[in-house]
């Protein structure tokens, strides 16, 4: 039977209206064609969510810049016109499905796991090391710590990233500050050893990723929706956490100082209340809505319907972002709304190298 619940109750990101509270968390498929054009066949991977229901879809990490910013072969970016007119077939498909989309821009800094000469914020090698997932293997390379002519490439790459978004029909763009990429790193202090105006306290380490939201925002006219998304964990160290709450506090006011219309806080894909809840305080997403006033969209672990509804009508967060339960169930929302089962998990669909339309298949099927 069908029924309206905290999930499916309408929302305003910014100036763009969302049919529901439901998002698909950005996931790398490492599945663009030559020169990181997306496909058609990626495309109709963004649609099938939309047609499921999702209120919103944020794309993979996009590139930004043809100079240090790609993270892996078969990444898609947002540099080129191919790459611009690979994208528009992309929305046009999500639109025409109902949706709305966003594209997630990324510099992977340091964790690259295709360059061999990479920037970061100071001479350390990244902990763990590459993944064989995304075409790496062994150790990360030593980073260059970036100069201010780097790092003023990075910004004007993510400006002009997001200016080709809007060229290819996004409704916006989320600014990846999380899950240890260049933005992050710059927020960490074990990989942030600089005595600059990048380095030193939280607010001081995040004067880059404001830099970046300052950027785009300036870039594009206020219709157009700019998010930033932020981490405690990492793709490489699943154990990090923000010290107190008052890095937590002043790293959530200086990267939202420039005005970005919402914040999302990336889980890593476990309990959401336990991975959320900051050391002696409330949930890291309950302390970004009070700080900000900022529309905060919460992650990690959210695929659960009732924990999900818990967030949202308990006040953790104003939305929730979806991955592996997007994966398996693309229509996750009307399932949820018209109380159907879920599909059981598959480990194999977590694969980014997944074969899209094998994926589709074995959905059909289950």
């Amino acid at each position: 039977m069908s029924q309206q619940g905290p999930i499916d109750l309408p929302f305003g990101l910014g100036a763009l209206p969302l049919r529901n509270r439901a998002v698909v968390a950005p996931m790398s498929r490492v599945s663009a064609g030559a020169g990181g054009v997306p496909t058609p066949r990626l495309a109709e991977y963004y649609a099938g969510f939309a047609r499921g229901g999702f209120g919103l879809v944020i794309t993979e990490g996009v590139y930004t810049d043809q100079l240090y910013s790609q993270a892996y072969d078969g990444q898609p970016g947002l540099v080129t016109p191919g790459q611009i007119d690979g994208w528009r077939v992309v929305t046009r498909a999500v639109h025409d499905a109902g949706g709305r989309v966003l594209a997630q821009l990324m510099h992977a800094g340091a964790l690259s796991q295709c360059r061999t000469a990479t920037i970061a914020p100071s001479v350390v090698r990244p902990r763990g090391e590459k993944m064989p997932a995304y075409g790496g293997e062994g150790a990360f390379p030593m980073p260059a710590a970036a100069t201010d002519t780097d790092l003023k490439a990075a910004i004007d790459g993510f400006a002009a990233a997001a200016l080709a978004a809007r060229e290819a029909g996004f409704d916006g763009v989320e600014i990846h500050g999380a899950n240890g990429y260049l933005l992050d790193q710059f927020l960490t202090g074990y990989t942030n050893l600089r005595d600059d105006r990048y380095g030193g306290d939280a607010a001081a380490r995040a004067t880059l990723a404001a830099e970046v939201v300052d950027a785009v925002r300036r870039a594009t006219d206020r219709e157009f929706v700019v998010g930033i998304r932020l981490s405690q964990t990492k793709v490489n160290d699943f154990d990090h956490r923000w010290a107190d709450v008052a890095e937590a506090t002043a790293i959530l006011r200086t990267v939202t100082e420039p005005g970005p219309d919402y914040l999302h806080i990336a889980g890593e894909g476990r309990n959401w209340r336990t991975a959320a809840t900051l050391p002696g305080g409330p949930t890291i997403t309950r302390l970004a809505r009070e700080v900000t006033s900022l529309p905060v969209i919460a992650n990690g672990g959210l695929h659960d319907p009732a924990q999900a509804a818990e967030v949202l009508s308990e006040g953790d967060a104003d939305l929730v972002s979806i991955g592996r339960g997007a994966l398996v169930t693309p229509d996750w929302p009307r399932r949820v709304r018209d109380g159907l089962p879920l599909r059981p998990w598959d480990p194999a669909l977590l694969s980014p190298a997944a074969d899209l339309a094998s994926q589709h298949a074995w959905q059909a099927k289950n």
